[in-house]
């Protein structure tokens, strides 16, 4: 049996029991969790199943399906044939042949929006993290990344190979400080690459080394565990750089800032009371972090106690909380959790404080992940209901007046990861967004963003007409 390379944000299991594709067996510090029908073992690098649990799990699994799926149906968003279909495929390679033999869902195409192509990475696996730079798109797939050269579309030979990607643990979260490239693991380490070669990891042995003698530089863990206050204890779920300062947040509850000079750990702050799944930072340096507890919290540093304080809690989401995505000026926050909705946070009149200005909307399943188009007040969302959503203001365009302005259909499979294509047809409205999913597949999509909100426009005109 195969397990699957996607490891999706750690949940509440008291919030969020019927999740549709991710479902606890017991207590989260053994890392166990049930991926229907497939069921892996979470905690090592390398996930996998043991020989001895096998037939155990195999007939946990067809009770799981015959029984539990009938109780769950109407919050899940996969059907029945999709989970026998699923199944069918982690059974064995032969059956894996088969599973490319099966329609694939259309790219409809649009006036405004259309997938002009679609990707694939050399080991075919889940897609689990996606981000661009200069002209070039970094695919996280397993434990490898794939480089593809987007005035091309092809991927770029020799890129990150030669390095030990075995033991890194799957990729959870890509980003970019000056000329490196970080990448956070499951195995609770934050890897540094320069030329796409492995340079360092963090925390780094000279900050370790530092420290170890210390006892106030231990905290506990478990039990029976300590560790140094500068080391992440799980998966590392998110990156972010701002100001020359690394922002890293991991299921162990913790936020954690690095100094981008020379890679030291300078602050570790207990975030949630459960997993912490997303992180951004404003240009301010105020920092959100959301958890599976169901909360977003709000950060900033104060210069008495030199240290980053919490200021604030918004909380709206009935469930986890999975991603977020900040504008560009700060001034608009979206959130997306396992209840499928879509919240608009925005600054309450000249005040530095955020309020819910409205539910913006959502989807048939899980949101899983969220972008800002810089530049054009929009933002892009993922979801397991396999579509990728645009959102933006309505005619109006005045506070709370988000609106859905695009349905992008084609996946297969979950979307698991966004971002932005940077171009120079920006300025005619021109953007391009990179969707991958679970199916293995990453699509870009052209949008036309001018002629969308004008199409949009025009048809709530209509519909106040029609009303009046």
């Amino acid at each position: 049996m195969s397990c699957p390379s996607h490891f999706p944000p750690r949940v509440n299991k008291k919030m969020d029991k019927s999740a549709p594709y991710l479902h606890p067996l017991i207590s989260s510090t053994h890392n166990f969790y049930i991926y229907p029908p497939t069921f892996i073992l979470l905690g090592t690098p390398n996930p996998k199943i043991h020989p001895k649990l096998s037939p155990l799990l195999m007939i946990m699994a067809h009770y799981y399906y015959h029984c539990d799926s009938t109780s769950s149906s109407s919050s899940s968003s996969f059907s029945r044939d999709e989970w026998r279909s699923f199944r069918s495929t982690a059974s064995s390679k032969s059956n894996a042949s088969n599973c490319e033999e099966r329609a694939i869902v259309p790219c409809y195409s649009h006036p405004h929006y259309h997938c002009v192509a679609t990707l694939k990475t050399q080991n075919h696996h889940h897609i689990s993290c996606l981000a661009t730079r200069n002209n070039l798109l970094y695919a996280a797939s397993g434990n490898d990344i794939t480089v593809f050269d987007l005035s091309t579309l092809k991927p770029i030979k020799g890129a990150f190979n030669g390095s030990d990607s075995s033991s890194a643990g799957f990729i959870k979260s890509i980003a970019f400080c000056d000329e490196k490239i970080l990448t956070a693991h499951q195995d609770s380490r934050i890897r540094v690459w320069k030329r796409h070669r492995l340079v360092n990891t963090l925390p780094t042995l000279k900050d370790k080394l530092r420290r170890f003698l210390s006892p106030k530089s231990y905290v506990q863990v478990r039990r029976h565990k300590r560790k140094l206050w500068i080391q992440h204890n799980d998966a590392v779920s998110g990156l972010t750089v701002n100001n020359g300062f690394i922002y890293s947040v991991s299921w162990d509850k913790t936020l954690k800032i690095w100094r981008a000079s020379d890679f030291k750990c300078i602050e570790s702050v207990t975030a949630h009371d459960d997993a912490v799944n997303a992180v951004t930072v404003a240009v301010t340096g105020r920092v959100y972090t959301g958890s599976a507890d169901g909360s977003i919290r709000i950060w900033e540093r104060d210069d008495q106690v030199g240290r980053h304080t919490m200021v604030d809690t918004l909380g709206k989401h009935s469930s986890t909380v999975n991603a977020l995505a900040l504008s560009k000026d700060g001034k608009v926050l979206l959130s997306g959790g396992c209840d499928g909705v879509i919240v608009a946070w925005e600054r309450e009149g000249g005040s530095d404080r955020m309020v819910a200005s409205g539910v913006v909307g959502g989807h048939d399943g899980p949101v899983l992940c969220l972008i800002s188009l810089d530049g054009h007040d929009l933002f892009v969302s993922g979801s397991a209901d396999r579509t990728v959503r645009i959102w933006g203001r309505g005619e109006s365009g005045g506070w709370g007046s988000f609106c859905c302005l695009a349905v992008m259909e084609g996946h297969r499979r979950p979307v698991r990861s966004l971002a932005a294509v940077p171009s120079e047809s920006e300025s005619n409205g021109v953007v391009s967004v990179c969707s991958g999913s679970l199916d293995g597949e990453i699509k870009i999509w052209r949008v036309t963003v001018s002629e969308l909100v004008k199409a949009h426009h025009r048809v709530q005109w209509k519909e106040d007409v029609l009303h009046d």
